[in-house]
């Protein structure tokens, strides 16, 4: 099986790339290693991908098409995943072209070259944040989601629409994934667990914004994976799931338990709330658990440790 990822020196790009490639799959990663965060961290993380002989890269952006089917027609992949895509809610807000070249024409250019070359299955990044404002808790796939806060939700339910619409005309089996605050080792400098863990390490303030008063559904990387791979091996013709631990989480015992685990006291600056954020987000998964097998296993408590011990052998 010859799979084609795009994101691949991302957080969760990463360490399906890996999975993959323990399990023999011969996979094919691109990425444009942007600057939205530290590069070394993408570097570090292609480094490892690298001492696996059945992987091949391509520095190169989604939103190239000709590029992009170049790679189509030389490595001709059974499945595609496209990760790749500009991430973060604030940023949103102050960079919204970025989102408009990755998240929109880089995933039109992705799923059509899908349907030009007979492509197996395309399994995409969908995310919580298309659930916007919604008051019904937990959220389910089967809620309405026409009301986004900010461009980078609007952009995510953008893509399930037009995957619907490619599943519908050319038979494309399309499985979208909604993401729900993903973290773990090798994660993403500009989240939460991450950022809080840092700032509190080198005893610099956090903002902690709406008071306090935010909840989130955090999932650890591993049971992600382990939902994005069970995608890859169903390819259902056309389907969206909610991959999150539905648990929601209050953002100050996750504080609490950082604390804790690195032994010091955070310096905490309250904030109000943030334009294009949410309160409180939490994923109904009963239909991921019956359709794809999705069981998410690790709770906060297991996984904030396990994300600590590695920040601190990453950065000594």
């Amino acid at each position: 099986m010859k799979i084609l990822i795009t994101g691949a020196a991302g957080f969760i790009g990463y360490h399906l790339c890996k999975s993959l490639l323990k399990d023999g799959y011969e996979v094919f990663g691109v990425d444009n290693i942007n600057n939205y965060y530290d590069q070394q961290l993408k570097l570090s993380r292609l480094k490892e991908l690298k001492s696996f002989d059945q992987f091949k890269f391509e520095k190169v952006d989604i939103s190239d098409r000709s590029s992009i089917k170049k790679i189509f027609i030389n490595f001709k992949p059974n499945k595609v995943v496209n990760l790749a895509a500009q991430a973060g809610v604030r940023y949103s807000i102050e960079n919204p072209y970025v989102y408009a070249d990755s998240n929109l024409l880089g995933f039109i250019n992705i799923i059509q070259l899908c349907s030009d070359f007979n492509i197996e299955g395309f399994i995409y990044a969908s995310s919580s944040s298309v659930y916007g404002g919604n008051k019904k808790f937990p959220f389910s796939v089967d809620d309405r989601v026409d009301k986004p806060l900010a461009l980078y939700g609007a952009t995510k339910r953008a893509n399930e629409l037009i995957a619907y619409s490619y599943s519908n005309i050319y038979g494309l089996n399309t499985t979208g994934l909604r993401f729900f605050t993903v973290y773990g080792p090798w994660g993403r400098p500009d989240m939460a667990i991450f950022i809080f863990t840092r700032k509190i390490n080198n005893n610099e303030p956090i903002e902690v914004f709406n008071n306090g008063d935010m909840q989130r559904d955090f999932t650890y990387i591993d049971d992600i994976i382990d939902g994005t791979i069970a995608a890859i091996k169903k390819n259902l013709q056309c389907e969206i799931f909610n991959l999150g631990n539905h648990k929601s989480e209050k953002l100050m015992d996750i504080i609490s338990l950082i604390e804790k685990e690195l032994n010091k006291k955070a310096i905490i600056e309250f904030k109000p709330m943030q334009p294009g954020d949410v309160i409180r987000s939490f994923a109904e998964i009963t239909k991921s658990q019956q359709m794809i097998g999705f069981n998410p296993k690790v709770n906060i408590d297991g996984g904030i440790p396990r994300f600590i011990k590695w920040y601190q052998e990453y950065y000594k």
